[in-house]
């Protein structure tokens, strides 16, 4: 059916809303990250020409773009003066190479623009998961880690990006139970994304997760926060 949207479009409308402050034209733009095949054509009506570099092999498929992990793919030398990443470098497992990368990809005095989850986001999923695993055997990892707005500020730095600038906007979403959360995530692509992952513990463990997650909540609902990183550097201009 395709990835669910409901959050991941209204981040990229966001992101396009502040590219438009950056009065000027552009010629060719790298779009990094395509949940939706109409994210290609939206940025067309800012940049002349568009290439798209997609992590995930069924949306990439969806959207015509070239399947590509963002810190192993190769994008090129001084080929974009725009480059746009929305939803996808929060799970790249070596952003500070991914954001080098993309940076050597630039054409001088050119903006990195885009915006991932991160900070404090899912707290209360986390919380419901930890409190479950206390109580049936050891706490694991069951998310993957978050990266948080001044350490973002400083990879973009690190990278080689003049004047980096990060700011949060906290969605809160309420949902009746800890199942439709999940189901969401997983709509998204946004589930655990780590290779090893810790081995499941059956129904007690969802059980008590579930009343862990149901017990933060009021009214019969639970309010789970998201922390997008809005971010935006700039490649250095020609000396």
């Amino acid at each position: 059916m395709g990835p669910e949207l409901f959050l991941l479009d209204p981040v990229f409308d966001e992101t396009l809303d502040r590219l438009r402050d950056v009065r000027r034209g552009f010629e060719r733009a790298l779009l990094i990250g395509a949940a939706s095949p109409e994210w290609r054509r939206r940025l067309e009506e800012v940049a002349r020409e568009v290439e798209v570099v997609e992590p995930g092999p069924l949306m990439a498929a969806a959207s015509g773009a070239v399947l590509g992990q963002e810190d192993r793919h190769d994008f090129g030398e001084g080929r974009f003066d725009l480059v746009v990443a929305v939803g996808t470098l929060d799970t790249v497992n070596e952003l500070p190479r991914a954001l080098q990368m993309i940076r050597r990809a630039m054409r001088p005095d050119s903006p990195l623009i885009g915006a991932m989850a991160g900070g404090d986001s899912l707290a209360m999923l986390r919380g419901a998961m930890i409190e479950a695993d206390r109580a049936t055997g050891p706490t694991a990892q069951r998310t993957h880690p978050r990266i948080d707005p001044a350490s973002l500020a400083g990879l973009l730095s690190g990278a080689g990006f003049a004047m980096p600038v990060v700011d949060v906007d906290r969605r809160r979403i309420r949902y009746a139970s800890l199942f439709g959360l999940v189901r969401d995530l997983r709509a998204m692509g946004a589930a655990n994304m780590m290779s090893e992952r810790a081995a499941g513990r059956g129904r007690e463990w969802a059980a008590r997760a579930a009343a862990a997650f149901a017990a933060q909540g009021e009214d019969g609902r639970t309010v789970e926060r998201i922390d997008i990183l809005h971010f935006i550097g700039w490649s250095p201009p020609e000396k």
